[in-house]
């Protein structure tokens, strides 16, 4: 066995280091890969208003470990921090997760966090990550189910009277690409958006981005794919809000090939009607036509509606990637019991 080299802690160059960061995190987590001109657009579109604390481990001139840490911006408290460390698979073992994680919550227990959450799967790749939280003190206490499905093993002729009954109903299913021309596009998204999220079991209270950031992190993303993304319209609404827009599903494309679902969603008013099926189908059937790939999802346990659609559309169950947390007192800065039950699967 090798010895231990020492390594080093610092801030991360940028641009410089994105190429060494990225090929980090693919080889830690291979099957969900980013790249360098990922991460620099990620970084831009952070919103500064929110704190961030980024160190990277550098070994040898190499840089084999990430951590982060920052505001949760989806569920925004002032003491909630979300954040991650990844060291790379041929560097364990060395202490460096260990550095990393002391340095992070020496800032965090500074500005007197009370809620540091981290989210990991339960496949082999992450039973090292797992052993690492457990060992401090983090609680599981959420679980997301991610299924998948490909075009070719999808039966899409099925749906025919789905999507005659949809359009019979008045609801008409454009591309976010086909709705460029509408000047308020973006912002009815952005509102329809906040109010379908409002309604996602998802085991906490969330926070509305800022306009301006939503839209950078969510339309301008470089993975988002407006030709299969679609909003279903219903021309005779007119809500002050959202205009005619009463759901929305939308695909990203990760740079390993595969589609990821970020959004689907239809206005209370509209469901109980096939929508929110017929915009996935609509998706499915885009992507088909541009030679197929496959579409992976995320769905929360509470949320049975959804994951029942996504079995009659031909998803089937894959990892389950769970979200951590450490609570600390806030003022003497040690680990304080969860009192919510772990939500298993």
């Amino acid at each position: 066995m090798t010895a231990p080299q020492p390594f080093t802690l610092r801030e991360p160059r940028k641009p410089d280091d994105f190429a060494e960061i990225a090929a980090l995190l693919s080889a830690a987590d291979p099957e969900w890969p980013v790249t360098p001109d990922l991460l620099s657009v990620w970084d831009a579109a952070h919103d500064p208003a929110l704190y961030r604390l980024e160190l990277v481990a550098e070994q040898a001139g190499r840089v084999v470990g990430v951590g982060q840490v920052g505001h949760d911006d989806f569920a925004f408290e002032e003491w909630r921090y979300f954040g991650g460390i990844t060291v790379h698979p041929d560097a364990r073992g060395q202490g460096i997760g260990t550095a990393l994680y002391g340095a992070l919550m020496e800032s965090l227990r500074a500005r007197g966090a009370q809620d540091i959450r981290t989210m990991l799967s339960d496949q082999a790749h992450d039973a090292p990550g797992r052993a690492f939280l457990a060992a401090r003190g983090f609680t599981r206490t959420w679980d997301r189910f991610e299924s998948r499905l490909h075009t070719d093993e999808a039966e899409l002729g099925r749906f025919d009277d789905l999507m005659a009954a949809v359009a019979a109903d008045g609801v008409h299913l454009r591309s976010t690409a086909d709705l460029a021309g509408d000047p308020q596009r973006n912002r009815r998204l952005w509102e329809l958006d906040w109010r379908l999220f409002q309604d996602v079991p998802m085991g906490q209270a969330l926070t509305r981005r800022p306009f301006e950031a939503w839209v950078k992190q969510e339309l301008d993303d470089p993975t988002f794919s407006h030709e299969l993304s679609f909003v279903a319209v219903r021309p005779g609404v007119q809500d002050p809000e959202t205009g005619p827009y009463v759901g929305y599903s939308t695909l990203m494309r990760n740079p390993a090939g595969f589609y990821v679902i970020g959004m689907t969603g239809v206005r209370r008013e509209d469901r109980g009607r096939g929508v929110a099926k017929a915009l996935k189908v609509a998706a499915m059937r885009a992507l088909a036509a541009a030679g197929g790939g496959e579409i992976r999802t995320f769905n929360d346990p509470p949320n049975k509606a959804m994951l029942g659609m996504n079995r009659a559309l031909g998803f089937r169950r894959g990892p389950t990637r769970s979200r951590y947390e450490l609570h600390l007192d806030p003022v003497t800065g040690e680990r304080r019991p969860i009192d919510v039950p772990p939500v298993t699967a």
